[in-house]
């Protein structure tokens, strides 16, 4: 449904689980309760899907396998990427299936903080182009962010691309994500520790704790009564760490 009340035929991803064991519980990823609940109930990505929690709750291993779930490289870039440093990702993407609507776009871009260098250094070493290695981090991302890997329709998967982004990029970022979920056949799902990208208006968040994964509103997430709270009073944070 679009922001005016038409319906909206742009289609939906959904993130279900094939039939048949998943891998053994107890074992990672599956002992994560978030990952234990998305692959007993599903999760159904909307224009705009948000995850937030604290380090080990699942948020980078969830955006992980639907990004190669969809068919895009575990350390980022786009279907056709093919680079690789080192094989740290789990299976879970094994145990996702993603079912398109008709007519629904193939084409998708992974971006994620922590291989954004081996990303950079892969798309030098295909083709001519500007040298992000040159650039700040920030300054990189933007550059690959506004050219035409990110214009049309598809799945565009972030995980905690605020590394690196000052409060002014992130709010130039908030901008390109509201553009991005109101596009037509454009989703975007994003695993991030800023309460300012998860302000976006109209995002379903979902914050990730030891008990799963739960649908929440910005202002009750835990992470941003806790940024409120430290710029209020620092102080009330910082005692504790010099006593």
């Amino acid at each position: 449904m679009s922001r005016d009340g038409v319906l909206d035929p742009r289609p939906l991803v959904r993130v279900s689980v094939q039939p048949g064991p998943a891998g053994p519980p107890d074992a990672w990823p599956y002992s994560i309760p978030a990952v234990a609940q998305l692959l007993d109930e599903g999760l159904e990505l909307e224009d705009l899907t948000v995850l937030v929690g604290e380090n080990g709750t699942g948020k980078s291993t969830i955006v992980e396998a639907v990004a190669m779930a969809f068919g895009l490289n575990a350390e980022g870039g786009s279907t056709g990427a093919r680079h690789e440093t080192w094989e740290s990702e789990s299976p879970l993407h094994d145990s996702l299936r993603l079912t398109r609507g008709g007519g629904a776009s193939k084409w998708g871009y992974f971006l994620r903080a922590e291989t954004m260098h081996g990303l950079f250094t892969y798309l030098q070493s295909t083709g001519p182009g500007q040298d992000l290695h040159a650039r700040s981090h920030g300054e990189a991302f933007w550059d690959l962010v506004e050219t035409s890997r990110f214009s049309g329709g598809g799945l565009f998967v972030m995980d905690e691309p605020e590394a690196g982004l000052s409060f002014d990029a992130q709010l130039r970022l908030v901008a390109l994500l509201l553009e991005l979920a109101d596009r037509r056949g454009a989703q975007v799902l994003m695993a991030t520790h800023s309460p300012i990208l998860a302000s976006v208006p109209g995002a379903a968040v979902y914050e990730l704790t030891g008990d799963g994964m739960q649908r929440t509103r910005w202002q009750d997430l835990s992470m941003v009564e806790h940024h409120r709270r430290y710029l209020e009073a620092p102080e009330r944070y910082l005692r504790h760490l010099l006593e």
